[in-house]
């Protein structure tokens, strides 16, 4: 297929087919720049990227271009935490409370570590404003995190953490950490440095701009419209300033920085402040779907994670959401309304149509990053390569949703 667009890297033969949907993403779906990445049995067979970095320069994206990856940067959290318990530092089931005294307030004292982990303790917004000064400060932020006040019993009810996530599990990780790291320093320390990979849950200063790709935004009209078809009660929640998923996006945009330096820096936001390559992604996922060896992941760890999500009492219908979404110890799960991979597949979607997963029953690492902003809640461009990556495998799986 012709395409104007400049389209590098590699594919392993068999896998022809993701190659020419990522170039039909450019052609029809509206692509800017992207990076696709895939690992399968611990080999690369899909390095892709293409298109323009920043737009506003014309500069191409090259193959060490990084990009803020919003939510997809859940799941990255989530792999930290996993290893944590791999090195026997926490329990899933205990109390968050055993390692976090102060937690223990405001009805919080039952809470464990699983109900946290998988959006089900109440916490999603906080009381004060989440802003740079309040994420610079640990010991700050470890206060205000401990007293606040969960929206419901915990384990009564999901409700996407979508930013407090990320700080309950570093202040959970310096709790317990024999060297008191935030998850961003361990996720440095113990799997992106031992894995040469580029990505970062605090973008540090060394980093050029250069780099950094500029992430272009969808108009207003357009995102209004895709979310009254797809879901018009999420679509009315988001134009109520004081809707649940509204307040639980407090401080969401902190990282984008805009000018010379397109992301701020220094600033850890572990729910949704990754900056990375998707092939930084996709090899950290494939090391945890063939077992984790190369950073020491137990068979025990994983087995839980991909165990079957337990739900809250009221099910898994989400109050932020409003949609059935199934979480689970730190990452989104496949099910009806957020199908991806096989059963036991664990991982986690970004705002704008980033996307990265492990694949343990089909040995798989995936990631996608784009900076063209979609409007979509199951973004067709990620669709379409995550199809063409399981034909190409030979397996049609039960989780594949119809390509718009």
């Amino acid at each position: 297929m012709e395409t104007k667009h400049v389209i590098s890297g590699s594919v392993k033969p068999g896998f022809e087919a993701v190659r020419a949907a990522f170039v039909e993403n450019f052609e029809r779906r509206n692509e800017l720049g992207a990076a696709c990445c895939i690992y399968h049995k611990g080999e690369k067979v899909v390095d892709l990227w293409g298109g323009i970095r920043d737009k506003s320069t014309g500069q191409p994206w090259e193959e060490d271009t990084m990009a803020a990856v919003f939510s997809t940067t859940k799941g990255l959290a989530g792999l930290a935490m996993a290893l944590a318990h791999s090195r026997g530092l926490f329990d899933y089931e205990e109390r968050v409370s055993k390692y976090w005294p102060e937690f223990a307030q405001q009805g919080k004292e039952k809470t464990t570590v699983r109900q946290l982990l998988s959006h089900q303790a109440g916490l999603y917004a906080l009381d004060v404003p989440v802003d740079k000064g309040l994420v610079l400060d640990p010991d700050k932020l470890a206060s205000v995190l401990a007293r606040q006040k969960p929206a419901w019993e915990p384990g009564a009810r999901q409700a996407y953490h979508a930013i407090t996530l990320g700080f309950y599990e570093s202040e959970l990780l310096r709790r317990v950490d024999p060297k008191h790291r935030t998850i961003g320093r361990f996720f440095q320390d113990e799997i992106a440095t031992p894995l040469s990979l580029d990505l970062y849950l605090r973008l540090p200063d060394e980093i050029p701009s250069s780099r950094l790709a500029v992430l272009k935004s969808s108009s207003i009209l357009s995102l209004i419209a895709s979310a009254l078809i797809e879901s018009p009660s999420f679509a009315l929640s988001v134009m109520n300033p004081r809707s649940p998923i509204v307040r639980a996006l407090d401080g969401s945009m902190l990282i984008i920085e805009g000018g010379e330096r397109v992301y701020a820096r220094n600033l850890e936001i572990p729910s949704g402040g990754a900056v990375g390559s998707a092939s930084g992604i996709a090899k950290a996922y494939g090391v945890f779907a063939n077992g984790g060896r190369e950073v020491g992941l137990r068979k025990e760890t994983l087995d839980l994670l991909m165990a079957p999500p337990v739900p809250p009492a009221h099910g898994f219908h989400d109050e932020c959401l409003k949609v059935d979404m199934r979480s689970s110890l730190g990452f989104m799960r496949p099910g009806p309304k957020n199908p991806f991979g096989h059963t036991g597949s664990f991982g986690a979607p970004g705002s704008g149509g980033s996307f990265g997963f492990a694949d343990p029953q089909a040995k798989i690492g995936y990631a996608y990053v784009p900076n063209q902003m979609g409007t979509h809640l199951q973004d067709p461009r990620d669709q379409a390569l995550r199809t063409a990556m399981y034909r190409s495998i030979g397996e049609e799986n039960p989780y594949i949703c119809k390509i718009h």
